[in-house]
């Protein structure tokens, strides 16, 4: 299990390289900002020929997604629910929000 979002997202793009056509049927580029201790920002982009994860911003992103970095962590480790998170604020969606909903495939 990834200690920070940079340990995290290192890993979803081994993952993403490796999936090869498991994530074929989501055409999207994810933006996710996310604040405090170990935060910064990445691109999950599945749009194009070389799908993968970088650093930084994607201004043409379909689905931004915005949090600190501890409730990322806290959420992808199980212990905050995704839709909980949205309803109080912590999280965040600015964009397609059926892409959102498509989170819990790429990031499990």
């Amino acid at each position: 299990m990834a200690a920070n979002p940079t340990e995290f997202f290192k890993s979803k793009a081994e993952q993403i390289n490796s999936a090869g056509d498991a994530l074929s049927g989501i055409n999207a580029v994810y933006q996710f900002n996310l604040s405090g201790d170990d935060g910064g920002s990445w691109v999950i982009d599945l749009a194009s020929d070389s799908k993968g994860v970088r650093t930084g911003e994607e201004d043409g992103a379909q689905c931004v997604i915005s949090m600190t970095s501890a409730d990322f962590m806290s959420m992808i480790q199980g212990s905050l629910n995704p839709q909980m998170a949205f309803m109080t604020g912590k999280l965040r969606v600015k964009g397609d929000m059926g892409l959102a909903l498509k989170l819990q495939t790429i990031l499990g």
